[in-house]
């Protein structure tokens, strides 16, 4: 498995159409997601020059996990669209805070409804990638619009994390506001993956 991060400048049109493909299949397709897409291909407004990327390839070079990376001082996913999730406190606007986005680590082809997004050893490590590319950039927390079940996942991987807010219920789902706080060195605990989600 490959995990490779970079911004659309380091990415060949290919990679990039690949991974708006992936997008789609996973959120709009399998989940069902009501987002605005163009063809099969999902990218949003905060898809920028300044987004890093992660991506995640298996041995025959398909995408089987993606994620975004955008700094809060500029627009981000979470303050545009579910300022909800923060309850009373202002949305974050600081270059050391990165958003964590359209993330998920799954097989598109195979992904069934009930799946978990963010439950593999794969995502575990896609998180450990972010937090070194957020690193690399100054960042010291992410945040995230997430699920419920992934405030479990992360606690039984080791990171340090928090709620931002109470959970809101959106469209039948509970979400969460998470803080990480970002540690380069942090490494899965080969006793706590997140497989064991359910």
């Amino acid at each position: 498995m490959e995990i490779i991060a970079g911004t659309v400048d380091s990415f060949s049109a290919g990679v990039l159409f690949d991974m708006a493909r992936y997008r789609h299949q996973v959120f709009v397709e399998k989940l069902g997601w009501k987002l605005q897409t163009r063809g099969r291909f999902e990218l949003d407004e905060f898809d920028r020059k300044d987004t890093i990327y992660l991506i995640a390839r298996n041995p025959e070079g398909e995408i089987v996990g993606t994620s975004r990376l955008l700094p809060t001082h500029r627009p981000y996913l979470l303050a545009s669209v579910f300022p909800q999730l923060l309850g009373s406190i202002p949305a974050p606007c600081s270059p050391q805070i990165w958003e964590l986005s359209r993330f998920a680590a799954v097989d598109g082809v195979r992904l069934s409804p009930g799946d978990d997004l963010c439950g593999s050893s794969l995502a575990l490590d896609m998180l450990g990638a972010a937090m070194q590319a957020v690193a690399k950039e100054g960042g010291q927390r992410l945040i995230s619009a997430s699920p419920l079940g992934v405030e479990r996942i992360l606690r039984r991987a080791g990171v340090h994390a928090h709620r931002a807010a109470p959970p809101v219920l959106i469209e039948g789902q509970y979400l969460f506001a998470c803080y990480i706080d970002v540690d380069k060195g942090w490494r899965p605990r080969q006793d706590r993956c997140g497989n064991e989600t359910r």
